[in-house]
Protein backbone atom coordinates (compact mmCIF):
# COMPACT_ATOMS: atom_id res chain seq x y z
CA UNK A 1 0.00 0.00 0.00
CA UNK A 2 3.03 2.19 0.70
CA UNK A 3 4.41 1.68 -2.49
CA UNK A 4 1.27 2.45 -4.50
CA UNK A 5 0.68 5.85 -2.34
CA UNK A 6 4.19 6.95 -3.42
CA UNK A 7 3.58 6.65 -7.07
CA UNK A 8 0.42 8.03 -6.81
CA UNK A 9 1.25 10.85 -5.11
CA UNK A 10 4.44 11.72 -7.37
CA UNK A 11 1.73 10.90 -10.43
CA UNK A 12 -0.57 13.37 -9.28
CA UNK A 13 1.98 15.82 -8.29
CA UNK A 14 3.07 15.63 -12.14
CA UNK A 15 0.07 15.84 -13.43
CA UNK A 16 -0.99 18.72 -11.25
CA UNK A 17 2.12 20.89 -12.04
CA UNK A 18 2.32 19.79 -16.27
CA UNK A 19 -1.41 20.56 -17.21
CA UNK A 20 -0.87 23.86 -15.13
CA UNK A 21 -3.91 22.74 -12.57
CA UNK A 22 -1.70 24.20 -9.67
CA UNK A 23 2.01 25.44 -9.03
CA UNK A 24 4.78 23.83 -8.20
CA UNK A 25 5.38 25.30 -4.97
CA UNK A 26 1.46 24.81 -4.45
CA UNK A 27 1.81 21.57 -5.67
CA UNK A 28 4.89 20.46 -3.49
CA UNK A 29 3.27 22.13 0.01
CA UNK A 30 -0.05 20.00 -0.19
CA UNK A 31 0.20 16.91 -2.05
CA UNK A 32 2.27 15.27 0.26
CA UNK A 33 0.09 16.52 3.11
CA UNK A 34 -2.77 15.04 1.38
CA UNK A 35 -1.17 12.02 0.85
CA UNK A 36 0.12 11.74 4.12
CA UNK A 37 -2.90 12.11 5.76
CA UNK A 38 -4.70 9.88 3.46
CA UNK A 39 -2.26 6.96 4.73
CA UNK A 40 -2.75 8.00 8.04
CA UNK A 41 0.53 9.42 8.91
CA UNK A 42 -1.09 12.78 10.13
CA UNK A 43 0.31 12.53 13.53
CA UNK A 44 3.68 12.22 12.52
CA UNK A 45 3.86 14.67 9.30
CA UNK A 46 4.29 17.71 11.17
CA UNK A 47 8.14 16.32 12.54
CA UNK A 48 8.59 14.60 8.84
CA UNK A 49 8.42 18.07 7.46
CA UNK A 50 10.52 19.88 9.84
CA UNK A 51 13.03 16.92 9.03
CA UNK A 52 12.61 17.86 5.21
CA UNK A 53 13.47 21.28 5.78
CA UNK A 54 16.36 20.89 7.79
CA UNK A 55 17.85 18.40 5.41
CA UNK A 56 17.20 20.88 2.58
CA UNK A 57 18.25 23.90 4.48
CA UNK A 58 21.82 24.25 3.53
CA UNK A 59 21.07 24.26 -0.18
CA UNK A 60 18.10 26.69 0.52
CA UNK A 61 20.80 29.37 2.00
CA UNK A 62 23.13 28.38 -0.56
CA UNK A 63 21.26 29.26 -3.75
CA UNK A 64 19.75 32.09 -2.09
CA UNK A 65 23.16 33.92 -1.87
CA UNK A 66 24.37 32.61 -5.18
CA UNK A 67 21.81 34.70 -6.74
CA UNK A 68 22.82 37.52 -4.78
CA UNK A 69 26.42 37.42 -5.42
CA UNK A 70 26.34 36.34 -9.15
CA UNK A 71 23.24 39.37 -9.64
CA UNK A 72 26.00 41.51 -8.13
CA UNK A 73 28.71 40.45 -10.87
CA UNK A 74 26.33 40.69 -13.34
CA UNK A 75 25.48 44.71 -12.17
CA UNK A 76 29.21 45.14 -11.80
CA UNK A 77 29.83 43.94 -15.45
CA UNK A 78 31.27 40.74 -14.62
CA UNK A 79 30.38 39.24 -17.36
CA UNK A 80 30.27 41.92 -20.12
CA UNK A 81 33.59 40.89 -21.65
CA UNK A 82 32.12 37.32 -22.10
CA UNK A 83 28.97 38.06 -23.33
CA UNK A 84 31.13 40.79 -25.80
CA UNK A 85 33.29 38.13 -27.05
CA UNK A 86 30.12 36.05 -27.74
CA UNK A 87 28.68 38.06 -29.63
CA UNK A 88 31.49 39.28 -32.04
CA UNK A 89 32.00 35.42 -32.91
CA UNK A 90 28.41 34.26 -33.12
CA UNK A 91 27.74 37.53 -35.34
CA UNK A 92 23.90 37.15 -34.64
CA UNK A 93 23.95 33.74 -35.30
CA UNK A 94 21.36 31.89 -33.09
CA UNK A 95 23.04 28.82 -33.94
CA UNK A 96 26.36 29.81 -32.84
CA UNK A 97 24.79 31.59 -29.36
CA UNK A 98 23.41 28.13 -28.95
CA UNK A 99 26.27 26.03 -29.78
CA UNK A 100 28.51 28.34 -27.66
CA UNK A 101 26.11 28.13 -24.53
CA UNK A 102 26.08 24.39 -24.42
CA UNK A 103 30.29 24.91 -24.56
CA UNK A 104 30.28 27.41 -21.62
CA UNK A 105 27.83 25.55 -19.81
CA UNK A 106 30.35 22.37 -20.60
CA UNK A 107 33.13 24.34 -19.34
CA UNK A 108 31.48 26.05 -16.53
CA UNK A 109 29.85 22.70 -15.13
CA UNK A 110 33.71 21.00 -14.36
CA UNK A 111 33.46 22.34 -10.76
CA UNK A 112 30.64 19.70 -10.04
CA UNK A 113 28.32 22.15 -8.95
CA UNK A 114 25.16 22.59 -10.75
CA UNK A 115 23.77 25.66 -9.31
CA UNK A 116 26.96 28.15 -9.57
CA UNK A 117 26.97 26.70 -13.82
CA UNK A 118 23.37 27.98 -13.98
CA UNK A 119 23.85 30.97 -12.91
CA UNK A 120 27.38 32.03 -14.85
CA UNK A 121 25.52 30.75 -17.35
CA UNK A 122 22.14 31.87 -17.24
CA UNK A 123 23.53 35.60 -16.45
CA UNK A 124 25.97 35.46 -19.57
CA UNK A 125 23.81 34.15 -22.12
CA UNK A 126 20.05 35.84 -21.29
CA UNK A 127 20.88 38.96 -22.74
CA UNK A 128 21.66 37.00 -26.13
CA UNK A 129 18.84 34.91 -26.11
CA UNK A 130 16.56 38.05 -25.41
CA UNK A 131 17.90 40.63 -28.26
CA UNK A 132 18.20 38.42 -30.79
CA UNK A 133 14.28 36.64 -29.63
CA UNK A 134 16.06 33.03 -29.22
CA UNK A 135 13.05 31.03 -26.89
CA UNK A 136 14.75 31.23 -23.49
CA UNK A 137 13.68 27.23 -22.90
CA UNK A 138 16.25 26.38 -25.11
CA UNK A 139 18.73 27.84 -23.16
CA UNK A 140 17.68 26.30 -19.77
CA UNK A 141 17.63 23.14 -21.89
CA UNK A 142 20.77 23.37 -23.04
CA UNK A 143 22.33 23.74 -19.15
CA UNK A 144 20.02 20.84 -18.24
CA UNK A 145 21.42 18.46 -20.83
CA UNK A 146 24.88 19.73 -20.43
CA UNK A 147 24.82 19.11 -16.59
CA UNK A 148 22.86 15.82 -16.85
CA UNK A 149 26.03 14.27 -18.39
CA UNK A 150 28.28 16.16 -16.33
CA UNK A 151 27.06 15.26 -13.15
CA UNK A 152 28.83 11.83 -14.00
CA UNK A 153 32.16 13.35 -12.58
CA UNK A 154 33.51 11.46 -9.67
CA UNK A 155 33.04 15.07 -7.84
CA UNK A 156 29.45 15.09 -8.32
CA UNK A 157 27.15 13.73 -6.30
CA UNK A 158 25.42 10.90 -7.90
CA UNK A 159 29.10 9.27 -8.62
CA UNK A 160 30.30 9.93 -4.89
CA UNK A 161 27.20 8.01 -3.69
CA UNK A 162 27.77 5.44 -5.82
CA UNK A 163 30.80 4.69 -4.75
CA UNK A 164 30.01 5.52 -0.78
CA UNK A 165 27.80 2.95 -0.76
CA UNK A 166 29.04 0.21 -3.13
CA UNK A 167 32.26 0.65 -1.98
CA UNK A 168 33.86 1.65 -5.17
CA UNK A 169 36.94 4.12 -6.45
CA UNK A 170 36.61 6.66 -9.33
CA UNK A 171 38.80 3.99 -11.66
CA UNK A 172 36.36 1.53 -11.55
CA UNK A 173 33.23 3.68 -11.67
CA UNK A 174 34.13 6.71 -13.73
CA UNK A 175 36.59 6.03 -15.78
CA UNK A 176 34.76 3.88 -18.17
CA UNK A 177 31.99 5.64 -18.22
CA UNK A 178 34.13 8.39 -20.09
CA UNK A 179 33.29 7.13 -23.63
CA UNK A 180 29.83 7.17 -23.35
CA UNK A 181 29.88 10.54 -21.34
CA UNK A 182 31.85 11.97 -24.62
CA UNK A 183 28.93 10.50 -27.34
CA UNK A 184 26.29 11.41 -24.47
CA UNK A 185 28.49 15.48 -25.02
CA UNK A 186 28.97 14.72 -28.91
CA UNK A 187 24.68 14.23 -28.60
CA UNK A 188 23.89 17.35 -26.69
CA UNK A 189 25.86 19.38 -29.06
CA UNK A 190 24.20 17.85 -32.16
CA UNK A 191 20.96 19.07 -30.10
CA UNK A 192 22.33 22.46 -30.10
CA UNK A 193 22.73 22.66 -33.79
CA UNK A 194 19.39 21.13 -34.27
CA UNK A 195 17.95 24.00 -32.11
CA UNK A 196 20.18 26.37 -33.91
CA UNK A 197 18.94 25.36 -37.36
CA UNK A 198 15.19 25.58 -36.39
CA UNK A 199 15.98 29.43 -34.42
CA UNK A 200 17.70 30.83 -38.15
CA UNK A 201 14.51 29.88 -39.64
CA UNK A 202 11.88 30.94 -37.03
CA UNK A 203 13.53 34.30 -37.10
CA UNK A 204 14.11 34.44 -40.60
CA UNK A 205 17.64 34.78 -41.03
CA UNK A 206 19.49 34.12 -43.79
CA UNK A 207 23.34 32.90 -44.41
CA UNK A 208 25.72 34.95 -46.62
CA UNK A 209 27.71 33.64 -49.23
CA UNK A 210 30.90 35.24 -47.77
CA UNK A 211 32.99 33.12 -45.54
CA UNK A 212 33.62 33.59 -42.02
CA UNK A 213 35.93 35.18 -40.60
CA UNK A 214 36.94 33.07 -37.56
CA UNK A 215 37.56 29.06 -38.83
CA UNK A 216 37.31 28.15 -35.45
CA UNK A 217 33.15 28.74 -34.01
CA UNK A 218 33.75 28.52 -29.64
CA UNK A 219 36.36 25.36 -30.41
CA UNK A 220 34.22 23.93 -33.07
CA UNK A 221 35.73 23.38 -36.52
CA UNK A 222 34.91 25.86 -39.71
CA UNK A 223 32.20 23.46 -41.09
CA UNK A 224 29.64 25.57 -39.43
CA UNK A 225 27.50 27.95 -41.02
CA UNK A 226 28.65 31.40 -41.61
CA UNK A 227 28.14 34.56 -40.05
CA UNK A 228 24.11 35.73 -40.97
CA UNK A 229 23.42 39.11 -42.41
CA UNK A 230 22.94 40.82 -39.33
CA UNK A 231 24.93 44.21 -38.33
CA UNK A 232 27.72 44.29 -35.71
CA UNK A 233 25.66 47.18 -34.21
CA UNK A 234 22.91 44.86 -33.58
CA UNK A 235 25.09 42.78 -31.26
CA UNK A 236 26.96 45.42 -29.03
CA UNK A 237 26.30 45.72 -25.11
CA UNK A 238 23.63 48.18 -24.90
CA UNK A 239 23.03 49.35 -21.36
CA UNK A 240 20.72 51.73 -19.95
CA UNK A 241 21.67 54.78 -18.30
CA UNK A 242 20.20 52.63 -15.30
CA UNK A 243 22.71 49.88 -15.89
CA UNK A 244 25.89 51.95 -16.65
CA UNK A 245 26.03 53.03 -13.49
CA UNK A 246 25.65 49.92 -11.84
CA UNK A 247 29.00 49.43 -13.68
CA UNK A 248 32.65 48.50 -12.27
CA UNK A 249 35.15 48.63 -15.22
CA UNK A 250 37.77 49.16 -12.72
CA UNK A 251 36.93 46.58 -10.67
CA UNK A 252 36.88 44.03 -13.21
CA UNK A 253 39.94 41.95 -12.36
CA UNK A 254 39.19 42.30 -8.46
CA UNK A 255 35.19 40.68 -9.42
CA UNK A 256 37.20 37.88 -11.52
CA UNK A 257 39.40 37.34 -8.81
CA UNK A 258 37.32 36.79 -6.22
CA UNK A 259 34.71 34.85 -8.51
CA UNK A 260 37.70 32.36 -9.30
CA UNK A 261 39.05 32.31 -5.74
CA UNK A 262 35.13 31.37 -4.56
CA UNK A 263 35.18 28.62 -7.85
CA UNK A 264 38.72 27.40 -5.73
CA UNK A 265 37.36 27.20 -2.49
CA UNK A 266 34.06 25.49 -3.95
CA UNK A 267 35.56 23.02 -5.29
CA UNK A 268 38.54 22.62 -2.12
CA UNK A 269 35.29 22.30 -0.08
CA UNK A 270 37.11 24.61 2.32
CA UNK A 271 34.48 25.97 4.32
CA UNK A 272 30.59 24.80 3.97
CA UNK A 273 29.14 26.03 0.26
CA UNK A 274 26.57 28.03 2.14
CA UNK A 275 28.93 30.14 4.13
CA UNK A 276 31.15 30.43 1.28
CA UNK A 277 28.50 32.16 -1.13
CA UNK A 278 27.56 34.33 2.34
CA UNK A 279 31.08 35.82 2.91
CA UNK A 280 31.25 35.87 -1.59
CA UNK A 281 28.60 38.16 -0.84
CA UNK A 282 29.49 40.66 1.75
CA UNK A 283 33.04 40.94 0.18
CA UNK A 284 31.51 41.79 -3.25
CA UNK A 285 28.63 44.28 -1.72
CA UNK A 286 31.37 45.91 0.34
CA UNK A 287 33.75 46.06 -2.85
CA UNK A 288 31.55 47.43 -5.48
CA UNK A 289 28.71 49.50 -3.71
CA UNK A 290 30.01 50.78 -0.38
CA UNK A 291 27.32 53.20 -0.18
CA UNK A 292 24.57 51.86 2.41
CA UNK A 293 21.82 52.78 0.08
CA UNK A 294 23.29 51.18 -3.02
CA UNK A 295 23.40 48.18 -1.04
CA UNK A 296 19.85 48.23 0.14
CA UNK A 297 19.45 48.91 -3.80
CA UNK A 298 21.21 46.15 -4.77
CA UNK A 299 19.41 43.88 -2.53
CA UNK A 300 16.03 44.67 -3.22
CA UNK A 301 16.37 44.52 -6.76
CA UNK A 302 17.31 40.40 -6.85
CA UNK A 303 15.10 39.94 -3.50
CA UNK A 304 12.28 38.70 -5.84
CA UNK A 305 14.56 35.85 -7.44
CA UNK A 306 16.25 34.94 -4.45
CA UNK A 307 12.62 34.50 -2.32
CA UNK A 308 11.24 32.93 -5.31
CA UNK A 309 13.70 30.03 -4.93
CA UNK A 310 13.85 30.03 -1.97
CA UNK A 311 10.86 29.34 -1.24
CA UNK A 312 10.60 26.61 -3.63
CA UNK A 313 13.61 24.46 -2.38
CA UNK A 314 12.13 24.47 1.19
CA UNK A 315 8.59 23.51 -0.62
CA UNK A 316 10.42 20.49 -2.17
CA UNK A 317 12.14 19.83 1.18
CA UNK A 318 8.49 19.12 2.28
CA UNK A 319 7.86 16.92 -0.28
CA UNK A 320 10.67 15.32 0.24
CA UNK A 321 10.40 14.91 4.04
CA UNK A 322 7.13 12.92 3.75
CA UNK A 323 8.06 10.92 1.07
CA UNK A 324 10.99 9.77 3.47
CA UNK A 325 9.60 9.84 6.63
CA UNK A 326 6.31 7.76 5.41
CA UNK A 327 9.47 5.03 3.88
CA UNK A 328 7.04 5.41 0.98
CA UNK A 329 10.28 5.54 -0.78
CA UNK A 330 11.62 2.11 0.72
CA UNK A 331 8.49 0.61 -0.40
CA UNK A 332 8.82 1.44 -4.18
CA UNK A 333 11.88 -0.13 -4.05
CA UNK A 334 10.90 -3.25 -2.51
CA UNK A 335 8.45 -3.33 -5.35
CA UNK A 336 10.43 -2.76 -8.04
CA UNK A 337 12.89 -5.18 -7.47
CA UNK A 338 9.82 -7.98 -6.50
CA UNK A 339 8.44 -7.14 -10.38
CA UNK A 340 11.17 -7.98 -12.29
CA UNK A 341 11.01 -11.54 -13.56
CA UNK A 342 13.35 -13.92 -12.72
CA UNK A 343 14.59 -14.22 -16.37
CA UNK A 344 15.49 -11.02 -16.60
CA UNK A 345 17.46 -11.32 -13.48
CA UNK A 346 21.00 -11.31 -16.39
CA UNK A 347 19.71 -8.08 -17.55
CA UNK A 348 19.18 -6.29 -14.45
CA UNK A 349 22.13 -3.96 -15.05
CA UNK A 350 20.36 -2.70 -18.59
CA UNK A 351 17.12 -2.40 -16.43
CA UNK A 352 18.89 -0.37 -13.94
CA UNK A 353 20.10 1.86 -16.63
CA UNK A 354 16.61 2.05 -18.01
CA UNK A 355 15.03 2.32 -14.73
CA UNK A 356 17.65 4.94 -12.87
CA UNK A 357 15.70 7.81 -15.27
CA UNK A 358 12.06 7.46 -13.93
CA UNK A 359 13.72 6.44 -10.41
CA UNK A 360 15.90 9.20 -9.69
CA UNK A 361 13.31 11.59 -11.81
CA UNK A 362 10.62 10.77 -9.16
CA UNK A 363 12.84 10.64 -5.98
CA UNK A 364 15.68 12.19 -4.91
CA UNK A 365 19.22 10.89 -5.45
CA UNK A 366 19.78 9.96 -2.26
CA UNK A 367 17.07 7.77 -2.05
CA UNK A 368 17.57 6.06 -5.05
CA UNK A 369 21.24 5.28 -4.16
CA UNK A 370 21.31 4.85 -1.07
CA UNK A 371 18.08 3.09 -0.68
CA UNK A 372 16.88 1.56 -4.21
CA UNK A 373 20.53 0.81 -5.46
CA UNK A 374 21.97 -1.58 -2.77
CA UNK A 375 18.81 -3.97 -3.62
CA UNK A 376 19.22 -3.90 -7.59
CA UNK A 377 23.02 -4.60 -6.60
CA UNK A 378 22.29 -7.29 -4.27
CA UNK A 379 19.49 -8.90 -6.50
CA UNK A 380 21.92 -8.80 -9.67
CA UNK A 381 24.35 -10.71 -7.79
CA UNK A 382 22.40 -13.65 -7.30
CA UNK A 383 22.91 -13.71 -11.34
CA UNK A 384 26.75 -13.30 -11.46
CA UNK A 385 26.34 -9.07 -12.12
CA UNK A 386 29.05 -7.33 -10.53
CA UNK A 387 28.61 -4.88 -8.42
CA UNK A 388 31.14 -2.31 -10.27
CA UNK A 389 28.58 -3.04 -13.02
CA UNK A 390 25.15 -1.47 -11.18
CA UNK A 391 26.87 1.35 -10.66
CA UNK A 392 27.78 1.92 -13.66
CA UNK A 393 24.48 1.50 -14.74
CA UNK A 394 23.11 3.01 -12.44
CA UNK A 395 24.51 6.48 -13.36
CA UNK A 396 23.23 6.75 -16.95
CA UNK A 397 19.51 7.93 -15.94
CA UNK A 398 21.37 11.66 -14.52
CA UNK A 399 19.86 13.88 -17.79
CA UNK A 400 16.55 12.96 -16.46
CA UNK A 401 17.02 13.13 -13.05
CA UNK A 402 17.84 17.01 -13.38
CA UNK A 403 14.56 17.52 -14.48
CA UNK A 404 12.93 16.38 -11.11
CA UNK A 405 11.25 18.81 -8.86
CA UNK A 406 12.77 17.46 -5.96
CA UNK A 407 16.35 19.12 -7.25
CA UNK A 408 16.94 22.59 -5.87
CA UNK A 409 18.58 23.59 -8.48
CA UNK A 410 16.36 23.30 -11.18
CA UNK A 411 14.51 25.73 -9.57
CA UNK A 412 17.33 27.88 -9.60
CA UNK A 413 17.78 27.43 -13.35
CA UNK A 414 13.88 27.98 -14.41
CA UNK A 415 13.89 31.45 -11.96
CA UNK A 416 16.81 32.68 -13.55
CA UNK A 417 15.76 32.51 -16.93
CA UNK A 418 12.05 33.49 -16.71
CA UNK A 419 10.35 30.09 -17.89
CA UNK A 420 7.61 28.37 -16.38
CA UNK A 421 8.89 25.12 -14.85
CA UNK A 422 6.26 22.94 -16.15
CA UNK A 423 7.42 24.11 -19.88
CA UNK A 424 10.81 23.65 -18.90
CA UNK A 425 10.08 20.22 -18.35
CA UNK A 426 7.77 19.50 -21.40
CA UNK A 427 10.05 21.05 -24.01
CA UNK A 428 13.77 19.01 -22.53
CA UNK A 429 12.24 15.63 -21.54
CA UNK A 430 12.69 14.36 -24.73
CA UNK A 431 16.04 15.82 -25.09
CA UNK A 432 17.09 14.33 -21.68
CA UNK A 433 16.07 10.99 -22.60
CA UNK A 434 17.26 10.71 -25.76
CA UNK A 435 20.71 11.47 -23.90
CA UNK A 436 20.01 8.66 -21.33
CA UNK A 437 19.97 6.28 -24.42
CA UNK A 438 22.65 7.37 -26.63
CA UNK A 439 24.89 7.12 -23.25
CA UNK A 440 23.07 3.67 -22.30
CA UNK A 441 23.58 2.15 -26.15
CA UNK A 442 27.15 3.74 -26.26
CA UNK A 443 28.02 1.54 -23.01
CA UNK A 444 26.05 -1.24 -23.97
CA UNK A 445 27.71 -1.31 -27.39
CA UNK A 446 31.42 -1.05 -26.00
CA UNK A 447 30.51 -3.61 -23.42
CA UNK A 448 31.06 -1.09 -20.69
CA UNK A 449 27.42 -1.78 -19.49
CA UNK A 450 27.44 -5.65 -20.87
CA UNK A 451 23.59 -6.98 -22.51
Amino acid sequence: MLALAGFAMILTFMVLIMTNRLSAITALLLVPVAFAVLTGFSAQMGTMMLDGIRNIAPTGIMLVFAILYFGLMTDAGLFDPVIGRIQRVAHGDPLKIIVGTALLALLVSLDGDGATTYIIVVTAMLPLYRRLGINPLILTCMNMLVGGVMNILPWGGPTARVMSVLRLDSTQLFNPLIPAMLVGLAWVFFVAWRFGKQERKRLGLHQEPRPAKHPLVLGFAAGLPTPLSTTDEATDLALSPEDQALRRPRLLWVNALLTIGLMVALVRELLPLPVLFMLAFALAALLNYPNLAQQRQRFAAHASNALSVAAMVFAAGIFTGILSGTHMVDAMAHTFVQLVPTELGPRFPVLTGLASAPLTFFMSNDAFYFGILPFFTKAAAQFGVATATMGKASLLGQPVHLLSPLVPSTYLLVGLAGVDFAAHQRFTLKWACGTVLVMLLTALVLGIVPW
